[in-house]
């Protein structure tokens, strides 16, 4: 059966062609796919506020079972990628990222690969290891990121309970040149 899956990304590499030779590299195919936007719904939602912003994730997030995040050069930096991570993580989603700088840019040019956001994203968990915070690294500490409260999640192991945790220890990542993104993007999200 097919999984509907919500891909976070930074819209810049929309505009360079990264983003969518994942987004659409089975559309010959009837897979059901769900959870992109076109840059004209991001702008309108962003001249509305955060409110309409969260609205609108929420909303596209409700019948996914999986988010991929599409890592370019600045993804983790982005704020409303951050949110759609730890909201995906919030309603339950299988995440896992996949680092797009080795595809061809519509210069024909590849770029080096861009940070981990899940790196720079992760949970303070709590110390029964039910709940998760979310928390941002900021070059010298870890703090609370401010647009989602804590939420319930999978009971963690005893190493994780109390401490800060990296999402990059929870979740993988592929390059999707180097790790056969074409062929084997099907399994990475099973």
């Amino acid at each position: 059966m097919a999984k509907r899956v919500y891909f976070a990304f930074h819209y810049q590499d929309v505009i360079d062609f990264r983003a969518n030779v994942v987004r659409k590299h089975n559309a010959l195919t009837t897979t059901e796919r769900a959870g992109y936007f076109d840059a004209s719904i991001w702008e309108e939602a962003e001249k509305k506020g955060d409110l309409a912003l969260k609205r609108m994730i929420n909303s596209e997030l409700k019948n996914t079972s999986v988010t991929a995040v599409l890592i370019g050069s600045q993804t983790y930096a982005r704020t409303w990628v951050r949110y759609e991570i730890f909201k995906s993580i919030e309603v339950g989603n299988y995440l896992l990222g996949i680092h797009i700088n080795s595809i061809k840019g519509k210069d024909e040019k590849t770029k080096s690969k861009g940070p981990n956001p899940f790196d720079y994203c992760g949970l303070r968990i709590s110390e029964d290891g039910t709940t998760g915070a979310p928390i941002v690294w900021k070059g010298d500490k870890w703090y609370y990121f401010s647009k989602l409260n804590g939420f319930p999640i999978r009971k963690q192991p005893e190493k994780f309970r109390g401490k800060n945790v990296k999402l990059s220890t929870l979740y993988p990542t592929y390059d999707w040149v180097a790790n056969n993104g074409n062929l084997n993007f099907k399994t990475w999200i099973a």
